[in-house]
């Protein structure tokens, strides 16, 4: 079928086309923090799915709960959702919407990339700033059921906030000195 798909659409008409149709390869880990890193999100989210599931069962089978499960799997979720943006970040996987940004090139494109870099970085500063505060707003308060710092559960937005505004600086110097002739449409 490929080939059928080839004659009709030579590789410079088409240029996704190849890519569509081959089996896709197995990702692979560029270093081993980056490997220990996506270790460490799975053993968070297992262990959240896993004292869900453990609660759950003992509602159901034993008509009683362990109440430290729920905080500990609304913490785990936590954790989850800020160092998923974290990887979301490193990775460049994060949701953008390029409506605008892909009918421009050249110039244009160049200023609303930077702007789009600024925007965010400004976003992300205020996320840091506020997550400070609220680390040290919550550094005498401890869970219900577990008895856990609040600081040490808050204190995943700051740093997702510091490591985001980290990438998007870095981001933002190679927009800078990048080419406004390598900015292209589409």
């Amino acid at each position: 079928m490929s080939d059928d798909i080839s004659k009709n659409f030579p590789p410079d008409h088409a240029p996704g086309v190849h890519a569509l149709l081959e089996p896709e390869q197995e990702p692979k880990h560029e270093t081993t923090g980056q490997l220990l890193f996506e270790v460490f999100c799975a053993v968070i989210f297992l262990g959240m799915i896993g004292l869900v599931f453990y609660n759950a069962l003992l509602r159901y089978i034993f008509s009683s709960s362990y109440p430290p499960s729920e905080e500990w799997a609304r913490f785990l979720f936590m954790y989850i959702t800020f160092f998923g943006a974290i990887e979301a970040f490193i990775c460049k996987k994060h949701i953008a919407v390029d409506l605008l940004v892909t009918t421009l090139e050249g110039a244009k494109r160049k200023a609303v990339d930077i702007l789009a870099s600024v925007c965010s970085l400004f976003a992300l500063g205020l996320l840091l700033y506020g997550g400070v505060v609220n680390v040290l707003q919550t550094l005498d308060t401890y869970s219900v059921a577990t008895n856990v710092n609040m600081a040490f559960i808050n204190g995943t937005l700051p740093i997702m906030a510091l490591v985001g505004f980290v990438v998007e600086l870095r981001s933002l110097v190679s927009l800078v000195r990048r080419p406004a002739s390598t900015f292209h449409k589409g």
